[in-house]
């Protein structure tokens, strides 16, 4: 009985410093992620010629001024940082809503229903996967172009509704999540396809959307590529096209206002993840206790 005490006690000791260790790696982890933003917010808050110094630990007292600057900087520029950051918005929000969306449509009927060409559907989208938004940007450009489209937010927008890579992950969720029987159930009780959809599968797909919506409001958010490729009016920039053109001139380049907008670029993008996280988090509390 005693050696058994005994191994129990040394078995609880070693989980236990497993434990630990476990949350001192988590820890480290965490403040390695956080801190370039840290310094971020921190050097937002020094002059340009602190900042050239070396590394700032402590927040200075030039957030008012590189405030007046930026604004100052961003007349120069023909544009707002409040009115980039709205234009942002005006892209980002509709694109993720449809993405998420149309991705998680798509996902439902290649996982829902049966019909022939479905592997070669299957196969297709993965193959699109493969293939960089550099390789076909001359063509989308010269379409838009004869559409009328060219210069608008709506090629920023639209294309979002076919996102390959957002349907696999839905597609993958909804192999282990969602219960053919409960579909098959809502038929028999008479509900329509789109209502089965709407009502049933999308509050059983919260924790993949939120988590699919948060990964495709932060690329919508800072994608450059596309929007400088397509926006041509400086009236009409975006963020990241307002951050990038501080950036221009390196000879008059301030960092003090460089680092303030890419601070207020990313404010949007911690209140989204802080919005949606409680989703993604109730969507493992509720796989943990599943039989």
């Amino acid at each position: 009985m005693a050696k058994s005490n005994t191994a129990d006690a040394s078995y609880s000791a070693q989980i236990r410093t497993k434990k630990i260790i476990r949350t001192i790696i988590c820890v480290i982890l965490c403040l390695l992620s956080v801190f370039p933003f840290y310094i971020m917010v921190i050097n937002a808050t020094h002059s340009s010629d602190t900042i050239k110094i070396g590394m700032q630990l402590l927040p200075g007292t030039k957030l008012g001024s590189n405030y007046t600057g930026l604004m100052k900087k961003a007349a120069g520029l023909g544009t707002n940082i409040w009115v980039a950051m709205l234009h942002s918005a005006i892209i980002t929000v509709p694109a993720t809503i449809l993405q998420v969306y149309c991705a998680t449509m798509t996902a439902y009927g290649l996982t829902v229903y049966q019909f022939k060409l479905k592997n070669v559907a299957w196969s297709f989208i993965m193959a699109i996967m493969m293939i960089p938004a550099q390789v076909s940007i001359i063509g989308f450009i010269n379409f838009m172009m004869k559409i009328g489209l060219y210069n608008t937010y709506w090629p920023l927008i639209i294309p979002a509704a076919a996102a390959p890579s957002t349907v696999y992950f839905m597609k993958q969720y909804m192999a282990s999540a969602l219960s053919l029987e409960i579909i098959e159930a809502a038929r028999i009780d008479g509900s329509g396809e789109f209502a089965t959809f709407n009502r049933i599968v999308l509050p059983l797909m919260k924790p993949a959307m939120a988590t699919q919506a948060i990964f495709a409001f932060v690329a919508s958010w800072n994608n450059l590529y596309t929007p400088s490729m397509m926006i041509v009016d400086q009236s009409k920039k975006t963020l990241p096209m307002f951050v990038q053109a501080l950036r221009s001139d390196f000879a008059k380049q301030d960092f003090g206002y460089i680092y303030l907008g890419l601070t207020m670029t990313v404010l949007p993008l911690f209140i989204i993840y802080f919005a949606l996280s409680k989703y993604i988090i109730a969507g493992v509390a509720l796989g943990g206790v599943k039989e």
